[in-house]
C-alpha cells in the first residue's frame, strides 16, 4: 500500500511540473506546432517562414528527414503561419521579420522572388535582414520611378511574374531592343504595372526554343520542354519514357535552367496564395519550393496550369520518383 501511495504522489508531482513547465511556454507565447499527416520539415518552416537550419536548431534535430506525426515542434522566435496576415505596415511596404527570406514574403504576396529583388534593387535575393523595408510592386507605394508614356503604337503592361527577356520574346525582339526602347537601363527592374512601348515590328508570337545546353552523354537525367509541355527522362543520350506534362502558366512561371533533385517525399503538403494540396504524390524538389510531381486535381496535362512546378500524372510520377534519385539532373528549356 505504502509502495502504491509513493508512487501516486510522485505522479501527481510530474503532472504538476509538467503543468507549469507548459504554463510558463504559453506565458513566454511560443509557438509550437503538431507534424501533421504528409508533412515535411521543409514545408513546416516555410509555412512559418523561416530556415530549415533554423528549425532543426530550436528542436534539436541533427535530420532534416525525421520528423514524425504529432511531434511538436518549437517554432523560432519570429516566425509566423502563412496563413496569417502580414504584420501591419504602409501600404506597399513589408518591413522584414526575423527569420524571414525573399522566396516565403514574394510567396505572402503573390510575386516570384526575382520580381521582389528587382523592385528593390538586391543583387544577391539571399542577403536581407530583419528591420529592412522592402517595396511591394503593384501595391500601395509601387517603385519610386518614372512611368514610361505609352505613345502611340503597341504597348504592353507588365503583369506578375513577367520578365523583360520573355515579353521581348513573345513580340519576336531582342530584350535589349525592348529595353533601349523604353530607357530600362537595367533590364532586370521592371514592375507591374509598368507599360512598356512595343518598337515598330514587334507582334506577338509564340516562344522561340532557347538554345538548347549539350546534353549529357551518360548517366540518368530528366528533360522538361515548356514549349511542348513534355518531360522526357533520358539514359544518357537515350529517351527511356517520356509524357505531357503541365508547367507553370504565364503569372507563376516554371523558370528555365539547369538544376538538381535534391529531396525527394513519396507525399507532401503543399500550400500557397489560392491553393492548399495535402497529400501531393511522388515530390521531387529541384529548386527551392519548386519541384516535379503527381497531380490528382487535374487531368489537363499537354497546357500550362501550375503555380511553376511540373504537374505529371501520378502513374508517370511514381515511375519517375523510382527512377530518379537525389542529386539527378533537371534541364528545363522552351
Amino acid at each position: 500500500m505504502r509502495t502504491i501511495l509513493t508512487i501516486a504522489a510522485s505522479l501527481a508531482l510530474a503532472l504538476a511540473l509538467t503543468a507549469s513547465l507548459a504554463g510558463t511556454a504559453c506565458a513566454e507565447g511560443s509557438v509550437v506546432h503538431v507534424v501533421q499527416r504528409g508533412e515535411n520539415l521543409f514545408r513546416i518552416a516555410l509555412r512559418y517562414g523561416v530556415t530549415v537550419n533554423a528549425l532543426m536548431a530550436a528542436n534539436g534535430l541533427s535530420n532534416a528527414s525525421r520528423v514524425y506525426v504529432g511531434q511538436r515542434l518549437v517554432i523560432p522566435t519570429g516566425g509566423e503561419s502563412s496563413n496569417s496576415s502580414p504584420s501591419p505596415s504602409p501600404a506597399g511596404v513589408h518591413v522584414v521579420q526575423r527569420g524571414e527570406n525573399l522566396f516565403r514574403i514574394a510567396l505572402r504576396y503573390g510575386l516570384t522572388f526575382r520580381t521582389l529583388a528587382a523592385a528593390n534593387g538586391i543583387a544577391n535575393p539571399s542577403r536581407i535582414y530583419a528591420g529592412q523595408r522592402l517595396v511591394i510592386p503593384g501595391r500601395g507605394d509601387a517603385p519610386a520611378m518614372p512611368a514610361q508614356p505609352a505613345p502611340a503604337g503597341r504597348s504592353y503592361t507588365v503583369r506578375r511574374g513577367d520578365t523583360l527577356s520573355a515579353i521581348a520574346r513573345r513580340y519576336g525582339i531582342s530584350t535589349w531592343t525592348l529595353a533601349q526602347a523604353n530607357g530600362i537601363r537595367n533590364p532586370s527592374f521592371i514592375y507591374v504595372g509598368q507599360v512598356l512601348r512595343i518598337p515598330q515590328g514587334g507582334s506577338p508570337v509564340a516562344p522561340a526554343p532557347s538554345p538548347a545546353s549539350p546534353a549529357p552523354t551518360s548517366g540518368r537525367w530528366i528533360d522538361v520542354n515548356l514549349s511542348a509541355q513534355r518531360l522526357t527522362a533520358y539514359e544518357g543520350d537515350t529517351p527511356v519514357r517520356s509524357t505531357l506534362v503541365s508547367t507553370g502558366l504565364a503569372r507563376t512561371p516554371t523558370l528555365t535552367g539547369r538544376y538538381r533533385i535534391y529531396v525527394k517525399y513519396a507525399s507532401t503538403l503543399m500550400s500557397g496564395p489560392g491553393y492548399y494540396l495535402p497529400n501531393v504524390p511522388y515530390a521531387m524538389y529541384y529548386d527551392r519550393g519548386y519541384s516535379i510531381h503527381g497531380t490528382y486535381w487535374h487531368s489537363n496535362f499537354g497546357h500550362p496550369m501550375s503555380h511553376g512546378c511540373i504537374n505529371m500524372p501520378t502513374p508517370e510520377a511514381q515511375w519517375l520518383f523510382n527512377w530518379a534519385s537525389v542529386g539527378t539532373l533537371v534541364n528545363i528549356h522552351y
